[in-house]
């Protein structure tokens, strides 16, 4: 194989960005395939993807079709003569015509240790479970969802206090670390070995709704505690405290008793809102009332207090 592999780049959110540039830096980037623009922010206008606005700042060229599904998406890919098509969060489905085109195949960096967690959303999907660990996979893509042999993977430990966004930042350059660990064999002529998932074990990673993020306080704390920091930048865990609906962006769980109904505030003080649940007691540590910003609760209480004063 030459030195210069030709690269089709797919992908769309922010965690495809450190993948994006290891590509870059192991191959030649031939073109970027990313999600059409789409409304953002409060004035709802169209905003480039951040793999769209890497691309443009680097000249590559940058294609945002809706569907792959057509001839005409075939024949554009086909006319690149592309490797390799490495795919990272793109959010459109690959049909196996596209998957048949480059010649080394497709590969995908996914954010879980697969089978387990495949689908949209494995990074909150893991923390909300409870695992101990997670990972990154560099799988070759076939017809079924995250279904293809894994070529290499890395584990890291969930920590107590990992968010959605924190063990996402992680696993982002983990992404990037087994892409270019399978880059680098790819240039030397050497194609990493493809190990089939385990047909056990396998579990899926639902999209994340809002909805999902409403706390029902007859759950127990721990699991609670473990969906705050999931939801943690998005969509953000919510939850009626004192008949207010409040976001909450941080929160942990006490192992401690009481008789109380599930949502009763038990205390207020500048350690936390501590609200009654179906086993335990939700600290509640960091707070958005509807139209302000997240703040303490030391914070919360103080600006409560002046209202009233």
């Amino acid at each position: 194989m030459s030195d210069t592999l030709r690269i089709v780049f797919a992908g769309t959110p922010e965690f495809a960005l450190p993948s994006l540039r290891a590509a870059a830096r192991l191959g030649q980037i031939v073109a970027v395939y990313t999600q059409p623009d789409r409304p953002a922010g409060r004035g709802r206008q169209l905003t480039a993807s951040p793999v769209k606005q890497m691309a443009m700042n680097h000249g590559w060229e940058v294609r945002q079709p809706t569907s792959l599904r057509t001839l005409e998406a075939r024949r554009e890919l086909a006319a690149l003569k592309p490797d390799l098509m490495v795919v990272v969060a793109y959010g459109l489905l690959l049909p196996p015509k596209i998957l048949a085109i480059p010649r080394e195949g497709c590969w995908n960096v996914h954010a879980s240790l697969l089978p387990r967690w495949r689908g949209a959303a494995p990074i909150q999907r893991a923390i909300e479970a409870g695992d101990a660990q997670t990972g990154v996979c560099l799988m070759r893509m076939e017809a079924g969802l995250d279904t293809g042999p894994v070529l290499l993977s890395l584990t890291t430990p969930i920590d107590a206090d990992d968010t959605g966004g924190s063990l996402h930042n992680r696993l982002a350059e983990l992404g990037a670390e087994v892409l270019a660990d399978a880059l680098t064999l790819l240039r030397a002529g050497m194609r990493p070995a493809a190990q089939a998932q385990a047909s056990s074990g396998v579990t899926y990673a639902h999209k994340l709704d809002k909805a999902q993020a409403r706390l029902d306080w007859n759950e127990p704390a721990a699991v609670l505690a473990r969906k705050v920091r999931a939801f943690n930048p998005w969509p953000v865990a919510e939850g009626m405290v004192a008949g207010e609906r409040m976001r909450i962006h941080e929160a942990r769980a006490l192992e401690q008793a009481h008789t109380a109904t599930p949502g009763s505030v038990l205390a207020a003080s500048r350690d936390g809102l501590d609200i009654a649940c179906g086993q335990g007691v939700l600290r509640l540590t960091v707070v958005q009332r509807d139209g302000g910003r997240a703040m303490s609760i030391a914070e919360h209480l103080n600006a409560r207090a002046s209202q009233h004063s």
